[in-house]
């Protein structure tokens, strides 16, 4: 059973950052494209980044293009979302999700197999 443990979200002024990270456990972490999501109160989970299993195809929803960025070290089985310039707007429940069907990287919810339990990331304006 593969697990996913995110941490790193908090209380952030607008404007301010944070760094998200994602463990994931077992040996064939290089072998899934990995995901970021987001849920926010009210609303339906939404992509935010994807990486591909080497790490050099990245994607991101526009909302946080330019602003956002995924990367992950296959070594310590750990993905990264470092997030600046940060909006109310961004706040939700941020999850990571692994994909093990060694296609292309998802850009939907229904394309990931395993999920973490979320971390809150929380902006106030």
């Amino acid at each position: 059973q593969v697990q996913l443990v995110e941490s790193g979200g908090g209380l952030v002024q607008a404007g301010g950052f944070l760094r998200l990270s994602c463990g994931v456990s077992g040996r064939t972490f290089r072998m899934y494209n990995m995901g970021w999501f987001r849920q926010g109160p009210g609303k339906e989970r939404e992509f935010v980044a994807g990486i591909s299993r080497s790490g050099s195809n990245i994607y991101y929803a526009d909302s946080v293009k330019g602003r956002f960025t995924a990367s992950r070290d296959n070594a310590k089985n750990t993905v990264y979302l470092q997030m600046n310039s940060l909006k109310p707007e961004d706040t939700a429940v941020y999850y990571c999700a692994a994909d093990s069907s060694l296609g292309i990287v998802g850009l939907t919810p229904s394309r990931y197999n395993y999920w973490g339990q979320g971390t809150q990331v929380t902006v106030s304006s």
